[in-house]
Parts: structure tokens; C-alpha cells; sequence
């Protein structure tokens, strides 16, 4: 059970759980399944403001077919255009959004791995090609992966033709991301609301605390409005 992929039922019951207020841990207990996999699952899929059973199980199905078009892509000629670039212009791309990457707070080694993945045009890399091509021990690269599947930035996917696993960046990756970032904001705006409450909103310090209550919420909405209007748009036109 715990190595098994998650059921529409499981979905449901996840679903259950957030909606009485359980923690992931005890939603986790409940299914039988490491707690990891539940906070993977929820911040893929809405976080625990938006996570909707249906909607779930329907974009695992989507990134499921992905998946097995891009399995069959590998065998197949390169993308058009692949040959055309330069190679030491593409790696100082890859440098560049690593370092960027840091300055916005990603440790260095985990921005490495991920700008690697987003210039490969299948999003696919396995452990040996990220040591290969970053010059970095098999350890470091372990460590940057756990990191990022701990973010929902990155899914392992079983490689049966070459028997070893695969390192996948979703095209929805960034979608993922900026609502997982609007959940962590939400949950800043509850302690700021707290506090502002245990200070008391007359005083200064409490009027610090419900200013930047409201803001973090009002930058949450927008950003959850944002993102998924956008996604909404680019399926309607993809479809």
C-alpha cells in the first residue's frame, strides 16, 4: 500500500480530512501512506485551501498520459530546433537561472538541479546525467532531489526501458509552485492575525501585526486568482 499510487478513494478521503481540519500527518495515518506522500499530493494539487478530490484525480490521469507521451518521445529525433542551439549559451542560461534562483532564497545545488530539468526539452534527467553534467557527487544531487519533491517541484517516475529512475518536471511546475507560496503566505497571515489579536490592534505593535495580516492575505488572493485563472486559460486553449 504505501509504494501504491493513491486511489480516487484516497483522494476523497485526503479531501475529507482537510475539510475537518487534520493535520497531514493524521490524514497520512488514516490512508495508511508516508506523510510526505500526502503533502506532495495536496501541494500538486490546489494546497489545503483549493485541494478538490475530482480535480486531483482528473490532473493525475492528465500527467499520467504526459508521461507516457514523453517515455515514448525520448526514442524519438530530437525537437525541432535542438540542433540549431548552442550548447555553452544553453549551460549559461542554466547558470543564470540557478543564480537567480538563490538570490530568491533556493539553495545553490537545488537551483542547479532545477534549471538543469527546465532546459532538458522532455523536463526528464536521471541521477547519473545531473552528476554528469553538474560535476556533482551522487549524494549532492540525492539531497537537491529530496529537497524539491518535498516542494512538489519534482516527481520520480520508474524508467523500465533503462531500469532506473527518472527525475520529472511537470509543464504545470511553476502553477504548483506559486500556490504552494500563497499557502505559506495564508498561513503567515494567521500568525499575524494572531498576534495582532494577543497585542491588541490598538497598540502599535498590533496594528504592525493586523497591517501585515491584511496584506499577506490581500497578496495570497491575488495570487491564488492569478494563477488559477491563467491555468484555466492555457487548458482551454491546449484542449
Amino acid at each position: 500500500m504505501p509504494g501504491a499510487r493513491l486511489t480516487q478513494q484516497d483522494r476523497r478521503r485526503i479531501a475529507t480530512g482537510l475539510a475537518e481540519g487534520l493535520g497531514y500527518g493524521e490524514i497520512a495515518r488514516g490512508l495508511g501512506r508516508p506523510t510526505s506522500t500526502v503533502t506532495r499530493e495536496i501541494a500538486r494539487n490546489g494546497g489545503p485551501s483549493g485541494y478538490r478530490a475530482d480535480h486531483a484525480q482528473r490532473a493525475t490521469v492528465q500527467r499520467s498520459r504526459r508521461s507516457h507521451t514523453t517515455a515514448a518521445s525520448r526514442t524519438a529525433v530530437a525537437a525541432p530546433g535542438a540542433a540549431d542551439r548552442d550548447p555553452a549559451a544553453v549551460r549559461e542560461f542554466a547558470d543564470q537561472l540557478a543564480e537567480l534562483l538563490v538570490h530568491s532564497g533556493m539553495p545553490r545545488m537545488v537551483a542547479r538541479v532545477l534549471a538543469c530539468l527546465h532546459v532538458t526539452d522532455d523536463g526528464s534527467v536521471t541521477a547519473g546525467e545531473l552528476v554528469q553534467r553538474l560535476r556533482v557527487s551522487p549524494a549532492s544531487v540525492s539531497k537537491a532531489i529530496g529537497y524539491l519533491e518535498g516542494q512538489a517541484l519534482v516527481r520520480r517516475e520508474r524508467d523500465e526501458r533503462q531500469r532506473r529512475e527518472r527525475y520529472v518536471i511537470d509543464d504545470d511546475v511553476w502553477y504548483r509552485a506559486l500556490l504552494a507560496s500563497a499557502e505559506r503566505n495564508a498561513m503567515l497571515a494567521g500568525i499575524a492575525r494572531h498576534g495582532a489579536e494577543l497585542l491588541g490592534p490598538a497598540t502599535p505593535a498590533g496594528a504592525r501585526m493586523d497591517g501585515a495580516a491584511a496584506l499577506l492575505d490581500r497578496i495570497g488572493q491575488d495570487i491564488v486568482r492569478t494563477v488559477r485563472q491563467w491555468h484555466e486559460e492555457s487548458g482551454s486553449a491546449s484542449s
